[in-house]
């Protein structure tokens, strides 16, 4: 059988703690840069090793990503003898609960290239993708996992997980971060039970819930740290658009929207939609509540791509692909100096599924899967 699904060869454990802030809080680069200049983060975190041409050092000192991997290698190096000890041929059955839902799944390696066994459900961004490519063929370790949901049988899964943790019952790592959601993990070495879940693991179509460039730049190495989850409590937020260095006003905002027919209700309620169809627009202390066409004839039709093509390239003359849109997930804090937050509804898990049924990618940064995997519990070589 090609084992496609595989258990972690050699991989290192948290002993005590993770050496700084989960890497995957942070959306933009601006936010890494800026975390990088707390005291210590610098040499003495993940992040600065997942991002060491963004440290103040490398920043001060002009250099590119490939000058920088080798001070990240030997940084990583450095916090592996201080915070992890190592292990071997394990997978590692994994609970996370929170406020923004509860996973329960395992930690593994998966080969992203096999064919239809991994899909992705996002569009990404190239650079992103070679960036990230470059970071993971420099380290050959991986310290942040992607999260993969089965597309059906995810009851099984999930049952037969509960049995396994309940077995092992201490957890290797147990861990409540900052937003108040618990994390356990437990190793599972070879034996009958690893066999068991390696072989349902590898009967599974899976779907790429978090991490769609993590998964696209681990194509490079061929093995991908994953979580592979079927919940039972996964939620989907939304992923907002922010207008920003545009100098467009609401009034503005209003007019070209209407111009082009779209109907506009202006001093609406300024909370986020909560159905798909249309979105509300924070600009100057003012709501807009902005209905969304119908583009074409693909169904589920997704907001996201309705946004960016009408809303923002053809009424506002403005790339989606440029600096003046970015990104922002749900609770995040909103960024100083916005012109306009556009809220869009979260997209309905039925509306993923359809999607991938007719073999299409939804828009960059569409889905928000919660709750995550804690980067850094589990290193992995590759």
């Amino acid at each position: 059988m090609n084992r496609w699904v595989r258990p972690v060869k050699t991989g290192w454990v948290v002993r005590d703690f993770v050496p700084g802030p989960d890497v995957d809080e942070f959306a933009e680069p601006e936010q890494v840069t800026a975390a990088l200049r707390a005291e210590g983060a610098s040499t003495g975190t993940l992040l600065a090793v997942q991002h060491p041409h963004r440290t103040p050092e490398a920043l001060s000192g002009g250099l590119g990503l490939a000058d920088a991997l080798p001070i990240a290698r030997s940084a990583l190096d450095r916090l592996r003898a201080i915070h992890y000890r190592q292990v071997h041929d394990v997978v590692a059955p994994y609970q996370v609960d929170g406020p923004d839902g509860c996973a329960h799944g395992v930690l593994c390696m998966v080969d992203p290239a096999e064919v239809g066994r991994v899909t992705h459900t996002e569009e990404v961004f190239p650079d992103v993708v070679a960036e990230r490519s470059a970071v993971l063929s420099g380290l050959a370790c991986a310290t942040s996992a992607a999260m993969l949901v089965p597309v059906s049988d995810g009851a099984v899964l999930t049952s037969l997980l509960g049995d396994i943790c309940a077995e092992l019952a201490e957890p290797a790592v147990s861990d409540v971060d900052s937003g108040g959601r618990r994390h356990r993990m437990w190793l599972l070495g070879k034996g009958s039970r690893q066999t068991e879940l390696l072989e349902l693991l590898q009967e599974q179509s899976l779907l790429v819930a978090d991490g769609n460039h993590r998964v696209a730049a681990a194509a490079s190495t061929g093995s991908l740290l994953a979580l592979i989850t079927a919940g039972p409590g996964l939620e989907i937020g939304s992923i907002h658009r922010v207008l920003t260095g545009t100098g467009l006003d609401v009034d503005t905002l209003q007019r070209r929207w209407q111009e082009i027919g779209l109907v506009v209700t202006r001093g609406v309620d300024p909370a986020p939609p909560r159905f798909p169809g249309v979105v509300v627009v924070l600009a100057g202390g003012e709501a807009l509540r902005v209905a969304l066409p119908d583009i074409g004839a693909e169904k589920p039709q997704i907001d996201h791509g309705v946004v960016e093509q009408v809303l923002v390239r053809e009424a506002l003359g403005i790339d989606p692909d440029g600096p003046s849109l970015r990104t922002l997930p749900a609770g995040r804090p909103v960024p100083p100096g916005l012109d306009a937050l556009i809220q869009l509804a979260p997209v309905p898990f039925e509306d993923v599924l359809a999607v991938h049924a007719e073999g299409r990618r939804m828009p960059r940064k569409a889905t928000y899967f919660t709750p995550k995997p804690r980067s850094g519990l589990l290193l992995a070589a590759l």
